[in-house]
């Protein structure tokens, strides 16, 4: 991936797929379509509840988080009080379930937020938390599925809360072989580059400390 692709600022390496409805990398189509097949097979119909994000979606996202219009949260779920976080504090926080714009593994098309279709109604508003995922939510089944098969198709989950600076997504799920060549590229340099140039809300706390919160938010994740 170029520059571009690698931020969230261009689409050229992405592909519309219906079934599951999601844009994805053009190299990760026939593995994904496969692993869905799979799930069929074996009784859970895989939705995506998110995909590609670009760069100006994440600013938003950070931007409304940053500025208390989105909630923020600890490390046990519960909602802190975002305006009453001092600056460095208030980023981590964000960081903890948000990456910052430029370094989402969303830009990349080879991540993706994915659920059981059968196992709720149509109009279930996905909220992707550990309850649904955890024993006795209603995505427990397939989570337990991802974590056994998702690794034949060359998916892994990068956010197991073992090693990732990032809490666990037991429904975040990556496609390896490009994800980690993305990963080794995407650079605190590059990342400095293009955030330097955007409207960051909290962007000089966050660039005094760029370097720190790659190695944690970014660079740690947990490998296949």
């Amino acid at each position: 991936m170029n520059a571009l692709e690698l931020t969230g600022r261009a689409r050229t390496h992405l592909v519309a797929v219906a079934e599951p409805a999601c844009l994805v990398h053009l190299h990760a189509v026939t593995a994904l379509s496969a692993m869905r097949r799979a799930a069929l097979a074996a009784g859970f119909d895989l939705k995506v509840a998110s995909s590609f994000r670009d760069f100006d979606r994440q600013l938003s996202i950070w931007n409304s988080k940053y500025g208390g219009e989105r909630p923020l949260y600890d490390a046990a779920g519960r909602v802190l009080d975002t305006l009453q976080l001092p600056p460095p504090r208030r980023v981590e926080a964000i960081l903890r379930w948000s990456a910052l714009p430029g370094a989402s593994r969303h830009h990349w098309g080879t991540d993706l937020d994915v659920f059981d279709g059968n196992a709720v109604d149509a109009d279930y508003q996905v909220q992707l938390t550990l309850e649904e995922f955890s024993p006795g939510g209603p995505f427990a089944a397939v989570a337990d599925w991802l974590e056994t098969h998702a690794g034949r198709f060359g998916f892994f989950r990068p956010f197991r809360g073992i090693l990732s600076g990032v809490q666990a997504e037991p429904w975040h799920v990556s496609f390896a072989p490009i994800a980690v060549q993305a990963h080794r590229e995407l650079t605190p340099v590059l990342l400095e580059t293009v955030l330097r140039a955007a409207p960051l809300q909290g962007k000089e706390y966050v660039l005094a400390r760029l370097d720190d919160l790659h190695a944690r938010y970014v660079a740690a994740i947990d490998w296949p």
